[in-house]
């Protein structure tokens, strides 16, 4: 059994698919997935969708990118947490917040409104005993210092989402508690760094995910990606540290199970 532990199933390009969507991850022994949201209406829209189907469970939160969803001005809306909250605790299948944290590329929100919406999110979190689910591009540095800076709001756990950091960013994040979150990139022919990464990282530290509709692992690179695809992110981590795939199987599964508690 495996767990994609974070997807989009309520992206567009999904639309009138969703049914054999999950049929082929059942089929391909993806038992359990998370699906996330990324502002306040994909997240109402991650936990309608978990509570209609078997074995899917939600994420909620805003995504750096929609940081300014939380602002007028430069004014936090209190109202709009509390909406978030509210959206969180609806549903027991709610297992995280997320995804949230920090994106600096020259569209992205002011980096000061990032920082207050990504800590904001994590004292939620905190508040209602959840893990969270971490977004970092191109931001490494402030995500580190914030996670640093409030690691006694992590008591709950996380995860690094979409790992594709060095190292010592690993190690630490392993050491607050976290996850290393391994997708579709990992497979990847100029993803040497990473696998040289994934080949030190320990396997009790380590979770599967899709990112679907998005980052599809070869062979399927630059199509759309799917729950069904999570066991070609396994055996190519088999490979890489030399193990067997149910090994792999066994312990991310683990490792998904107590993160979310699924």
């Amino acid at each position: 059994m495996l767990i994609d532990t974070h997807a989009h199933l309520t992206d567009s390009r999904f639309d009138g698919e969703v049914e054999q969507v999950l049929r082929r991850a059942k089929d391909s022994t993806v038992e359990y997935i998370v699906t996330s949201g990324a502002n306040l209406a994909t997240s109402q829209q991650a936990v309608d969708f978990a509570n209609l189907h078997e074995g899917v469970f939600a994420s909620v939160g805003v995504h750096p990118q929609d940081a300014q969803e939380f602002f007028v001005a430069d004014t936090f809306l209190d109202e709009k947490l509390e909406r978030l909250q509210q959206i969180a605790r609806s549903s027991t299948k709610v297992k995280a917040i997320g995804e949230i944290g920090l994106e600096y590329l020259p569209t992205s929100p002011d980096k000061k409104l990032q920082k207050i919406a990504f800590v904001k999110q994590l004292q939620l979190a905190s508040k209602l005993g959840l893990p969270v689910v971490i977004h970092t591009r191109e931001a490494i540095g402030d995500t580190m210092q914030i996670l640093r800076e409030n690691k006694d709001l992590l008591a709950a756990g996380g995860t690094l989402h979409c790992f594709s950091e060095s190292l010592p960013v690993a190690q630490e994040a392993i050491k607050l508690g976290f996850c290393i979150s391994v997708g579709g990139v990992s497979t990847f022919t100029n993803a040497r760094r990473l696998q040289e990464v994934l080949r030190e990282v320990p396997l009790q530290s380590i979770i599967l995910e899709t990112d679907c509709p998005y980052l599809a692992p070869t062979p399927h690179r630059g199509q759309r990606n799917e729950p069904s695809f999570v066991p070609l992110i396994a055996q190519n981590l088999a490979q890489l540290k030399g193990v067997d795939v149910l090994q792999v199987v066994q312990t991310t599964t683990q490792n998904a199970r107590r993160l979310f508690k699924i």
